[in-house]
Formats: structure tokens, sequence, C-alpha cells
């Protein structure tokens, strides 16, 4: 089978060209000087597209090892080549935890059989990610870890936090933290927001939040570790991280998709709003994305979480923390970001492709690249998902921008390829 997508702005190289992409059999080749159509090709397309670098995600969670009813590696990264993704980064929430070379290497067998894009895994930074004691940091960095964190759970020793810095500065490692400060918690399971108040739930304070992350840049002047922070989701991080850049520490952080759409009063009391840290308020959203404008948040990823349709079933009182996000997040952020002006489509693609392999040194092979039709309107339906997960505050939501093709090595890990004539 010989196809051809015509009429594309190619992004991939930093200057814009046009381009097309044939498609032979599955291997996928670009053209920067597009020939005319002639009848080498079965079908063409033709369609308002963009060729771009693939897309790389440092913070998801693929389920396997231990909980592949939620996820698989090959379900996984399916969903995220359907999403224009080329490399994801996978988080150590698992079991066994890979929290040493034995636990790390049943992980990567299963990345090696049924990963269908490049997928790098993190090892944890404590043992079984429990806070007490530090993992097999040096033997994990040599088995092929690309980073450490123990996502999910914050680690409340500072003198713990300290040492893992210090071995991971040895190692020439990032440590990348979920910062959460379990004693301020208090039962929360939201935003203590307005929300909350009107609707009789428990909140989730920022201080719980931005608190572990100013302590942890203290550690950083100690240290001179390399430090990201996961998932930053309001107004105070923000400050905080914007002065430490200033200073000239090495940190960076991330923030994810619904934290620049969404605030608190557009909670609904359904599984799918809920994760963790939870969408907050207004002015937090809105410093996120002025974060975004003036470089502070240096990335965009998704905390694709899947749980079982039982898991999310329970509102957001009883529903288990996590969203999917990997197959919304470009047209979600280029519908609400780029479209309306807020940022230019140049620097979304710093945020989901450039920014997270300058970071952490994921190699941009130059055969992975992603199409996307970005005069595609369509409403997202979680039924068309790869993922085993469907919780997703984006349901029903009209976009722009369907992914129509992922190549991952030269091979077409994902294709949609319409319009023909």
């Amino acid at each position: 089978m010989k196809q051809a997508l015509y009429n594309l702005k190619d992004y991939t190289s930093g200057q814009i060209s046009k381009a097309a992409v044939f498609v032979v059999d599955g291997i996928s080749s670009k053209v920067s000087c597009p020939m005319d159509q002639d009848n080498q090709f079965d079908s063409y397309t033709l369609i308002d597209g963009v060729i771009l670098p693939g897309l790389a995600d440092v913070h998801v969670h693929l389920r396997e090892p231990g909980f592949s009813y939620k996820e698989d590696i090959e379900s996984g990264t399916l969903a995220s080549a359907h999403g224009g993704y080329t490399d994801v980064c996978s988080m150590p929430n698992l079991k066994p935890v890979p929290d040493s070379i034995e636990n790390l290497a049943q992980q990567q067998r299963a990345i090696d059989s049924h990963a269908c894009i490049h997928v790098h895994p993190y090892g944890a930074i404590t043992v079984g990610q429990m806070g007490e004691e530090l993992a097999d940091l040096e033997g994990m960095a040599q088995a092929g870890a690309f980073a450490f964190s123990d996502d999910g759970r914050g680690v409340q020793d500072r003198e713990l936090m300290k040492q893992a810095m210090l071995r991971a500065k040895a190692l020439g490692k990032v440590i990348v933290a979920h910062c959460e400060d379990n004693s301020l918690l208090r039962g929360g399971y939201i935003h203590d927001g307005e929300y909350a108040k009107l609707h009789g739930h428990k909140g989730i304070c920022s201080e719980s939040e931005w608190g572990p992350i100013a302590r942890d840049i203290e550690l950083v002047r100690e240290t001179g570790c390399s430090y990201h922070v996961c998932h930053i989701s309001c107004k105070e991080s923000v400050e905080i991280i914007r002065k430490a850049k200033a200073e000239g520490l090495d940190v960076t952080c991330e923030t994810a998709p619904h934290y620049l759409v969404y605030n608190d009063m557009d909670l609904k009391d359904e599984g799918r709003f809920k994760m963790n840290p939870p969408i907050r308020g207004e002015e937090d959203r809105l410093a996120l994305i002025q974060g975004i404008v003036d470089g502070t948040i240096d990335m965009i990823a998704t905390d694709h979480a899947p749980h079982s349709a039982e898991e999310k079933s329970k509102g957001l009182a009883g529903s288990l923390n996590g969203i999917v996000g990997i197959e919304t997040a470009f047209p979600v952020l280029y519908t609400y970001l780029v479209r309306p002006g807020v940022i230019t489509l140049e620097r979304l693609i710093e945020l989901m492709a450039t920014a997270p392999r300058q970071r952490f040194g994921i190699a941009q092979d130059p055969k992975d690249y992603t199409v996307f039709d970005l005069g595609c309107e369509y409403e997202i339906n979680s039924e068309d998902f790869f993922s085993k997960g469907r919780s997703t505050p984006f349901e029903g939501v009209k976009v722009y921008g369907r992914c129509a093709m992922t190549v991952c090595g030269g091979l077409a890990v994902w294709q949609e390829l319409t319009t023909e004539y």
C-alpha cells in the first residue's frame, strides 16, 4: 500500500518548510520538496497539516508490571502514538517498584517486548517508594534508569531527600519530585477552594504542594542537584520556581493540560475530574498560563494515569486519583493556547517536544516525527482511545488538531489517513 500526505509544513528542523510524507508498506519518509501528485500512490491526503518532532512526555503511568488491568506497555504506547508521542517516560508506581536492578529489568523486558515507541523508565528514589531508605540509585543508573522519582508520594524526610540529591548529582541524574506534604492533606481530595466550600467536599490546601517545593529548593542550593518538579498546579509554586531560576539554580518544572484549561469551579462530582494535585482556582490557572508564557514553566506533561472504570466511578470523594491525557494533550493545548494567540505553535512545540528532550537528555531521532491535521475539528470521545483508561475531563470537548500519523524509527506506528481522492 502506497499513501501520501501533501500540503504539510515541516517544523522539525527549526525552520519551517513545505514537505510531504510518503508511506510505503508502513515505512514512512519525508521529502522537503514534494513532487506533484502522480500515479505512484494508491491514495493522497491533502490536509491543513504540520510535521512536528515526535512529542515527548516525561510523566506517564504505563502500569506494567503489576497493574496491567489499568494499562500495559502495549496499550499505553499505542495510546501515546495516537497522541503524537514518540518518547514517554514511565513513572515507577509499579509492582514491583523499580527500586533495584532486578526490578527495573522486569519493567525493561516488558518495554522491549511490547512498546511501539521509545519508553524511558524512572527508577524510584526510595525502596518501595516508602520514603524510608534510598533505593539502589547507582545500580539503576547503570541499568538504564534515566532519572529518579517517587511520583505519587512526596519524600517527607528532608535529610533523606538531601542524600538522594547528593547521590543523583554524583550520577549526573535529575531528581524528579512529586511535592506533597502529607501533614497538610487532612483528608482532602480536591482543591480547598470555592467549589469545595459550596458542595461540602474536603479540600487540599495549596501549601501542601508549594511547601515541599520551597524545602527542596533550599536543598538544591546546598547540593547543586539537578531538580525537576512534577505537575505544578498553584500560583505559589510558579512564583517560588521563578525566583529559583532567577537565582541561577538548576530547577525545572512541568504542568499538565487540565491545570491550564480548568479551574475548580469547572469541576463535576465525577471521577474524571479527580487527580493529584487537584485542579485549583482561577488565580492559579492564570498564574500557570503566565508561567508558560514567560518561560518559568519549562514543559507540559500529561500525568497520564489510567484506572479501571470501577475505580473512577465513585465521584470526587471515592474515586482514585488520576486521569488519562496522552491522547488529548496536543489538540487541547493547540485549541486553548495556540488558536486564541496565548502562545505560538513554536512555543507549544518547545513545551511538548524540545524542552523535555533537552532537560533529560532524550535524543531526537530524525526518523521520529508526527503529523497533525490542524484544520480538523472533532469532539473528544473516550471510546476512541487506545488507552485502557477512559476517564478524561475533556470528554465531549470540541478541539482542533487530530493526529494523522506518528512515525517512530521510520515506521508509521499510527496513521489515520482520510480525505482521499
